[in-house]
């Protein structure tokens, strides 16, 4: 069965995060015109959007591993993440 949001946007700019214990911020904002992005985790993490100094703890959203969100945000802002039980790779995908 397909995701109707991935027939309508395209995949733009990637960039990684690997979770660990400790939460990780993303290097770069996210672009001007940029208000969705696709996340998927290579392990189960939790994650949190907000203003460029974001911190992600185990009380914030948990993403599955191995399964895509598309989740709105806004131009500039980041995301931060940490690992549910062990480290991995957050891929995170502005949708355009």
């Amino acid at each position: 069965m397909s995701n109707i949001v991935s027939e309508i946007l395209t995949p733009a700019t990637n960039q990684t995060i690997t979770t660990g214990a400790v939460s990780v911020l993303l290097t770069n904002p996210f672009g001007t015109y940029t208000t969705v992005v696709r996340l998927c985790a290579t392990a189960a993490c939790h994650i949190k959007i907000g203003n460029p100094t974001a911190t992600a703890t185990t009380s914030d959203p948990y993403l599955p591993a191995n399964t895509p969100w598309y989740i709105f945000v806004a131009p500039g802002q980041k995301i931060a993440a940490i690992q549910n039980a062990a480290g991995g790779v957050l891929h995170v995908t502005e949708m355009s």
